[in-house]
């Protein structure tokens, strides 16, 4: 079973990391995590301030642009590609499971998300040893945002994974993609925009606010509630995933 997942995670990956798309995604990404690198040291040179660069980079509109739009692009081709070249024919006659194929095709995409991310991490290391740990914060405050990160990410990238296997066009998965993450994370923000929302209505999105999860965790408090939130969500949408993927490629 191990060795079966472990074919099929390398066969996801050399998918991604021997395409061209990948590292135009992976320059695009830079350029904007570059950007929010600048405008959280440009907000701090502007004078004593109780944020740390770690607090200013995870708020800036370019992070979360870039949060938002990457993991769309990231599983559009998952599964639309499969159906659509039509290579799931030979999925059904190999020996794997549905759920190793799903298993290998989110696991694939999570690393290829993490990857992303990484040079991100290299700016703060870098800002600390060169004398500003002060301004970078604690341990905390650093590795916390890329825990949620990851969290945040599995759950954004099993919604893809579900719209890919709706459809076997990649641009119609990615619009599908788009508009779950941007639905679920402006269904969020209501209780900044209506102030006349009931108690009731603001602590449900105050839980799953993913901004006020960011918040949280750059500030060094690690709150264990998205610790359970997040996975939970991923695992329901992978499940459905399953049986979506189940269902068409019997259907094909």
């Amino acid at each position: 079973m191990i060795r079966r997942v472990c074919a099929l995670l390398l066969r996801e990956l050399s998918v991604f990391y021997f395409s061209p798309i990948a590292y135009v995604v992976l320059f695009f990404f830079l350029i904007l995590n570059g950007l929010s690198f600048w405008f959280a040291i440009a907000l701090l040179r502007q004078g004593p301030s109780e944020l740390t660069v770690v607090q200013a980079f995870f708020n800036t509109l370019f992070f979360w642009t870039a949060y938002l739009f990457v993991c769309p692009v990231i599983t559009m081709r998952l599964f639309s590609e499969e159906f659509k070249l039509g290579t799931v024919e030979t999925l059904m006659t190999a020996p794997v499971r549905d759920w190793e194929v799903v298993a290998s095709k989110f696991c694939a995409a999570l690393l290829f998300y993490l990857t992303l991310w990484l040079p991100s991490l290299l700016y703060f290391l870098v800002f600390g040893w060169l004398g500003n740990r002060d301004a970078v914060g604690s341990g905390a405050q650093l590795w916390g945002p890329y825990l949620l990160l990851l969290l945040m990410g599995a759950f954004n990238i099993s919604l893809g994974c579900l719209a890919s296997s709706l459809t076997s066009n990649q641009i119609v998965a990615a619009m599908m993609a788009l508009v779950f993450i941007l639905g679920i994370f402006f269904l969020t923000m209501i209780d900044y925009v209506v102030s006349s929302a009931s108690p009731l209505f603001r602590d449900i999105t105050a839980y799953v606010a993913q901004i006020d999860h960011m918040d949280t965790f750059s500030r060094g408090i690690i709150d264990t509630r998205p610790l359970v939130f997040y996975p939970t969500c991923s695992a329901l949408v992978l499940l459905i995933t399953y049986h979506v993927f189940q269902y068409r490629r019997w259907k094909a």
